[in-house]
């Protein structure tokens, strides 16, 4: 039987939704491939990300949401659309509740977009909910006790760094830095070192592969093809681990400035709290290597990774959902 309550992650890698009963039921990248003649919607998730980088011109295959927040509206209520309705199963005898969560820094007029695209796409009811706050919840952190719990939550477009307590937000910090980041990092490093033009699946491919947010003593390798930038001719090349490392300084910095400017704003009492529990860490790109351990030595503070780090805020938005009551002073947005 179809559930009327769906959480959804709309994050700018991934759309994963969650469903009371079943758990994560999508779990699909946020790309619409769409026709450039008649603007027809051709592929959504996993079908459309195949075509990233090797369309004709008459087809484009692109993410509409940025940053974490919509670039592209209308193609992000057909993606909502598809989304809820491949979730329903199809045939539904009546509109779902949905909860959609969203970056911590987002304005109020890119959360009202959001609820009108959630309810143009098909939804009863659109509550709104920060991205922090579920990640916590689908990580078992107690976030309704009295004492300091630090969530940080790293996905495709946006690194969201929290202090929580009594239900809310005491702290935090949104940057625009995520693994979308580190893949256009890891493209100009490739590009200016080796000479080699890579497309964004294959600077994606080196990151899971051999990346690592530390320099490691055992280096890993792995071949990479492309288009050679002088010749134009296709050409492979070794690239490290060491190579990752040195593209995405910068933005590792990015995220450890964030951090300690979340310590800086915490009260004594909650940062004795997070001293002794530690970080928890979630998000896609929280699972690059030792990224845990680089946040523990800049801070001094122990860093976990949430187990099913990726699926955190899913099932965080399906549990609020579930429990409105509980969680409903932790909405930002409801209609």
């Amino acid at each position: 039987m179809f559930s009327s309550k769906i959480g959804i992650d709309l994050g700018t890698t991934n759309v994963l939704v969650y469903m009371p009963r079943r758990g994560i039921v999508i779990n699909e990248p946020s790309v619409v491939a769409i026709s450039v003649l008649d603007k027809k919607i051709l592929a959504v998730g996993r079908d459309a990300k195949d075509m990233l980088g090797r369309t004709p011109d008459t087809i484009i295959a692109h993410r509409p949401m940025k940053d974490g927040v919509i670039a592209d509206y209308k193609t992000t209520e057909t993606m909502l659309r598809y989304f809820i309705n491949k979730a329903a199963g199809g045939f539904r005898i009546r509109r779902p509740e949905v909860m959609v969560a969203v970056p911590g820094g987002i304005t109020s007029t890119q959360r009202r977009a959001v609820i009108d695209a959630t309810l143009a796409a098909g939804a009863k009811a659109a509550y709104i909910i920060k991205e922090p706050i579920c990640a916590a919840i689908g990580a078992d952190i107690p976030i309704g006790s009295a004492s300091g719990h630090m969530i940080i939550d790293i996905g495709g477009g946006t690194a969201e760094i929290a202090v929580l307590s009594l239900g809310g937000i005491v702290t935090s910090r949104s940057v625009r830095i995520g693994g979308n980041r580190f893949d256009t990092a890891i493209q100009e490093h490739i590009r200016r070192k080796h000479g080699l033009a890579i497309g964004e699946r294959t600077s994606e491919e080196i990151k899971i592969g051999v990346g690592s947010a530390m320099y490691l003593e055992d280096r890993l390798t792995m071949e990479v093809r492309g288009r050679d930038m002088v010749t134009g001719l296709p050409k492979t090349i070794s690239v490290t681990s060491d190579d990752v490392t040195d593209a995405i300084q910068s933005d590792l910095q990015g995220i450890i400035d964030a951090l300690k400017d979340v310590f800086h704003d915490t009260p004594p009492e909650l940062s004795a709290d997070i001293i002794e529990r530690g970080m928890m860490m979630s998000g896609g790109t929280s699972l690059l290597r030792n990224l845990d351990e680089l946040l523990a030595r800049a801070t001094g503070v122990t860093a976990h990774v949430a187990e099913d780090a990726l699926l955190c805020v899913a099932k965080g938005t399906g549990i609020a959902l579930e429990n409105l009551d509980v969680y409903k002073r932790s909405l930002v947005g409801t209609k």
